[in-house]
């Protein structure tokens, strides 16, 4: 255990008053002095070729902070994989030079860092994958939108994946793994959510398969299964995480007992030597309560079956975050949309400062202007 991790629990365990969000935290081999996670945001800001750019590391080094854990926008393993233009590859040298100076800039502020690493299936383009249809485990038509260089157009007809080509895409995934560890990365995130790739695989509104990988809840999970093995496999014990979304719906996803699903799904990751469990919430309603109305499984009851760290996400404020520390149902808290607007995020909740509004029209791609522009509280309150 560092040095900084035991000072922090000395300080937690002398009856000082340090609300549970500020506390320290052992995840995996990773010593976290707060429990307040950067969210993988997608920002869209990568070079033409897929590479982070430099202002993509600027923006990451504004937002690490001594012990704590920031998780990265989706990377994709294969050119074909994005949903965005200017979203960020890990399949090439390139990639991994560029990532390499973003990890850096965390680590040289003491910070740790996951890659996401994500297949964004069916809610693709043609001309984001050189004329070659986005994938999916069955055809489920649906009415989404990509971002191509012409902007948001509707996705393009997907097609069914062949059994067959399925362990290639569970090798581009290792492969991705592989140099992710290159580029210096503290572990990886696998993005089983939002109705990419492999949360279609899980959930059986787009799921029709009737092969190994359809069908029960067993075989639905199989596609997450392998791709977790093969990061593992590269990663070894307490460097992988994975995220799920048990009551979204983006991307026109849906399963007819998600209770079912995501239960037996939590379970079986109890046999992987994971990081954590990353599940979104449905957006916090108020700032204690969780509408649960809209979550049928969510951390509360999740944390009843998996056994490992969790963290939960869905626009927390720091009363939220408190609460739902408080009660136990989750061991760290994400946030996103606060995070794009307050690089000194953590600074700001311990403190109890104002926040920054965030900037919508700048999520999704664009220059340093509401990106890399925003000020601290200290810098903002010198000027």
């Amino acid at each position: 255990m560092c040095d900084d991790l035991k000072t922090a629990e000395r300080a937690t365990n002398s009856g000082n008053d340090v609300p549970r969000l500020f506390s320290p935290i052992q995840m995996g081999p990773a010593s976290l002095l707060h429990r307040v996670v950067h969210a993988p945001t997608t920002r869209l800001r990568a070079e033409a070729d897929e590479t982070p750019s430099k202002m993509m590391a600027e923006y990451y080094s504004q937002r690490a902070s001594k012990g704590g854990l920031i998780i990265t926008e989706s990377a994709h393993p294969s050119h074909d994989s994005r949903g965005y233009e200017g979203a960020p590859g890990i399949y090439t040298d390139s990639h991994v030079k560029g990532w390499r100076a973003l990890t850096d800039s965390v680590h040289a502020k003491g910070g740790v860092i996951f890659m996401q690493i994500a297949h964004d299936g069916r809610q693709s383009h043609v001309d984001l994958s050189d004329g070659a249809s986005p994938i999916a485990p069955s055809v489920v038509p649906f009415e989404g939108e990509a971002l191509t260089k012409n902007g948001w157009v509707p996705v393009s007809p997907h097609r069914a994946l062949s059994i067959e080509e399925i362990p290639g895409l569970v090798e581009s995934f290792r492969k991705g793994a592989e140099r992710a560890k290159t580029a210096g990365f503290d572990g990886i995130e696998l993005h089983n959510a939002n109705g990419y790739l492999a949360d279609t695989f899980l959930q059986d509104g787009t799921n029709k398969r009737t092969d190994a990988y359809g069908g029960s809840i067993e075989n639905r999970a199989r596609f997450s299964l392998e791709l977790l093995e093969a990061l593992v496999s590269v990663w070894g014990p307490g460097r992988v995480g994975i995220r799920i979304s048990p009551s979204g719906q983006w991307g026109a996803i849906s399963d007819s007992d998600p209770e079912a699903t995501f239960g037996h799904f939590a379970n079986r990751l109890n046999g992987y030597p994971l990081a954590y469990l990353h599940i979104i919430e449905p957006r916090v309603k108020g700032v204690e309560t969780i509408d649960q109305t809209q979550a049928p499984v969510a951390s509360a009851t999740l944390r009843k079956i998996y056994k490992g760290t969790i963290i939960s996400a869905g626009g927390f404020d720091r009363k939220g975050a408190e609460a739902i520390l408080e009660r136990g149902d989750t061991d760290l808290v994400a946030f996103g949309r606060f995070f794009t607007s307050n690089p000194d995020l953590p600074e700001r909740l311990r403190g109890n400062l104002p926040l920054t509004q965030y900037e919508r029209e700048a999520f999704w791609g664009g220059d340093q202007h509401w990106y890399t522009d925003f000020k601290s509280y200290q810098a903002a309150a010198t000027v």
